[in-house]
């Protein structure tokens, strides 16, 4: 995109994808001070993110991703913005920063139905509620899923993992606390 960037990373380790994020941003911020004679930060704050579950939600981060372009009036269809990975997963062209995710997998038995089914995703367009959702779960960095794959995520990580209700609390809920 023009003002922001995509990714849908599965991690090797549990800080791979802040350990990318930190030095993508500190590399990159050197080469364009040095190249522009400027110096101090390029971007606004911090990158957002949300740990996804996989089944329903990654293909729907995927068709969310490759559709952004589309929604902003970029492009017309999916494979025709630069920076995509739909020519890689419809159309099977190389592309060394892409590894198949699982679900990518599941779609077929061999490459060709997998392709396949990948451009069936975009027949049509997401629907509003789940674009609303994607978004609110990345700007909130909450677990994108169930409800039962949020409380996982919050007892693995000793952390809130849904979006909490806004304002402040009832007194109930101060006094059983």
């Amino acid at each position: 995109m023009t003002n922001h960037v995509h990714l849908l990373l599965t991690p090797a380790r549990k800080n791979s994808a802040a350990l990318l994020m930190k030095h993508l941003g500190q590399r990159y911020v050197q080469h364009v001070n040095r190249m522009y004679g400027r110096s101090g930060t390029l971007w606004e704050g911090r990158f957002r993110s949300c740990l996804t579950q996989s089944e329903d939600y990654v293909l729907a981060c995927y068709r969310y991703i490759e559709f952004n372009p589309v929604r902003a009036g970029m492009v017309g269809e999916p494979g025709a913005y630069r920076w995509t990975s739909y020519p890689a997963n419809a159309l099977g062209r190389i592309d060394g920063l892409i590894t198949p995710h699982d679900e990518y997998m599941r779609l077929g038995h061999n490459e060709e139905a997998r392709r396949e089914a990948y451009r069936g995703l975009f027949k049509t367009h997401l629907n509003a509620e789940t674009v609303r959702t994607i978004r609110e779960a990345t700007n909130g960095n909450v677990a994108l899923g169930e409800p039962r794959f949020q409380k996982e995520v919050e007892s693995a990580l000793d952390r809130r993992a849904r979006r909490g209700r806004p304002g402040r609390p009832k007194a109930a809920q101060l006094e059983s606390e």
